[in-house]
């Protein structure tokens, strides 16, 4: 009997030792559950607490673009007068140029809604002198900018009708001023018709407006 009730005793004492064990188990694992170190390891922190990432929106918007300048270096007035002649029997001299004033312009496009802009003029106040005609050519970008430059068309005749002189105008910029851009040459010239000089008359005297407008494609 003394000996079964000693196994008692010892079975008990035991038991005790295995709960104590149960229980600093329990503590570690509600420390490891809520330590830093258990963040990194993958563990979620309790909820609204910080961590070591965060993160912001940015947002970032490319403002439209479309500005159209003349530039000259004593006014965008241009005069195209034939000199006359000092002896007799000689006619106006013809052609006459003039190559003063520079295109500027600045452009963001859009690629789904604007892909490209054009450059169009046309005569919107005045007429070219009977017997006579009025072109421009354009040169092409001078290269003082960046981006997709326009492509200068081949020397039109003005009318009041709006015509492209350059295409193709991406996002790009050609530079402020004169000496950057493209270059305008203006030339007044007789008609090749026969009996164009005929035409010819002093009492004109018209001031022409010419006007470029940078539009969608």
């Amino acid at each position: 009997m003394i000996t079964s009730n000693l196994n008692l005793v010892s079975s008990n004492c035991n038991n005790k030792s295995q709960n104590k064990n149960y229980f600093q188990i329990i503590v570690i694992l509600l420390f490891l559950a809520v330590s830093p170190t258990s963040y990194s390891q993958g563990i979620p922190p309790p909820l609204g607490a910080d961590t070591n990432i965060d993160e912001h929106n940015a947002l970032i918007t490319i403002p439209e673009v479309a500005l159209l300048d003349l530039e000259a270096t004593n006014g965008t007035t241009v005069s195209l007068n034939p000199s006359a002649p000092t002896e007799a029997g000689l006619a106006l001299s013809f052609p006459v140029t003039n190559s003063s004033i520079w295109l500027n312009y600045s452009s963001i496009i859009g690629s789904t809604t604007e892909p490209s802009r054009n450059v169009s003029v046309q005569i919107t106040s005045g007429t070219v002198p009977a017997g006579t005609s009025l072109k421009i050519a354009v040169a092409a970008d001078s290269g003082n900018g960046d981006g997709l430059m326009g492509t200068p068309s081949t020397p039109i005749a003005l009318s009041n009708a709006a015509q492209n002189v350059i295409t193709g105008i991406g996002s790009s910029y050609t530079g402020n001023g004169v000496n950057k851009g493209h270059n305008l040459q203006y030339t007044l010239d007789l008609l090749p018709s026969a009996g164009a000089y005929g035409l010819l008359d002093f009492d004109f005297n018209e001031t022409l407006v010419i006007t470029y407008t940078l539009t969608d494609y």
